[in-house]
């Protein structure tokens, strides 16, 4: 490794900064995108089940998962008509989707600007090879000859070496995203449909847990 990275030259340090760079937002993406985490299959009905019986907290709603927060902010406007829910929704929904895609760009950033930093590499190594072989004695500067190409080659394999999964992931994390977003969507048209057909009263609760025994020591 230690010789590749010498033989590659000085163009061999952004490659490997894109390499490590890459490696941990894969790793960070792999461990925030968890559908279970961020969209958890069935709170959307388990809302609707609380809505009914008037037992829905919403700072528990919101600290449960994404999703939570996202049907927390709906039910705190739903008195104030269908359309303000779904605007409500809408907007919370944005924000989540904006936070599942972070660094998805500096991925695809990563996966589209390493090949060119081999091929620049490719064009470095044999501008120098090329540089040999005109000169007085390049026949005999082998050493160097071969030099040259080793950087065109070495370095044009890192490039893609790296571009390759680094593509093959942001294709894969955004195809995730949309998959959640999905979800998302289904869960809260549930809610959506229950507000819209509920003819209770709503009630609502904004204790939060930190609180509860505090107020039941003062009811005592």
């Amino acid at each position: 490794m230690m010789d590749a990275l010498i033989a590659g030259g000085w163009l061999m340090i952004p490659l490997l900064g894109c390499s490590l760079l890459a490696t941990v937002i894969i790793i960070e993406r792999l461990w925030t995108l968890r559908a279970k985490r961020i969209a958890p299959y069935g709170l959307g009905q388990e809302v609707c089940s609380l809505v009914a019986r008037g037992q829905v907290n919403l700072y528990w709603l919101e600290g449960h998962s994404p999703l939570g927060g996202v049907l927390a902010a709906g039910l705190r406007n739903a008195r104030l008509g269908h359309e303000q829910v779904r605007a409500r929704l809408q907007e919370a929904a944005t924000a989540v989707i904006h936070d599942m895609e972070r660094f998805l760009s500096p991925l695809g950033t990563i996966a589209a600007i390493t090949p060119l930093i081999g091929l620049l590499g490719t064009v470095v190594g044999m501008i120098e090879v090329f540089a040999v072989i005109v000169s007085a004695d390049g026949a005999g500067r082998t050493a160097e000859l071969a030099g040259g190409i080793s950087r065109a080659l070495v370095t044009t394999a890192a490039g893609l070496t790296v571009a390759i999964p680094a593509l093959m992931f942001h294709r894969y994390f955004q195809r995730r995203v949309e998959d959640i977003t999905v979800r998302m969507e289904e869960q809260a048209g549930q809610v959506v449909e229950f507000l819209a057909h509920y003819r209770g009263e709503l009630g609502f609760s904004e204790q939060r847990e930190a609180e509860r025994p505090s107020a039941e020591a003062r009811g005592s």
